[in-house]
């Protein structure tokens, strides 16, 4: 399952983060990182961007970048 994939009021942790180079990356610096907890907060009308809570601040993610991150219910 993806986090894209995640219902609203739910928490899943990161199993891993598909994607190569400057995508990983850049969605490592969010702080999405291997085994950390994400609350899917809300997610706009259109499911694009997806709003999340990680490390205790809130971020929001493009739902093309969501797809990247395989995620397990808690």
């Amino acid at each position: 399952m993806t986090l894209k994939d995640v219902g609203i009021g739910s928490t899943v942790t990161v199993k891993k983060i598909n994607g190569e180079g400057a995508i990983k990356r850049r969605i490592m610096d969010m702080g999405v990182t291997k085994n950390v907890s994400i609350y899917v907060r809300k997610v706009a009308p259109l499911g694009d961007p997806i709003e999340v809570t990680i490390r205790g601040y809130e971020l929001s993610i493009r739902k093309e970048d969501a797809e990247k991150i395989e995620v397990e219910e808690n």
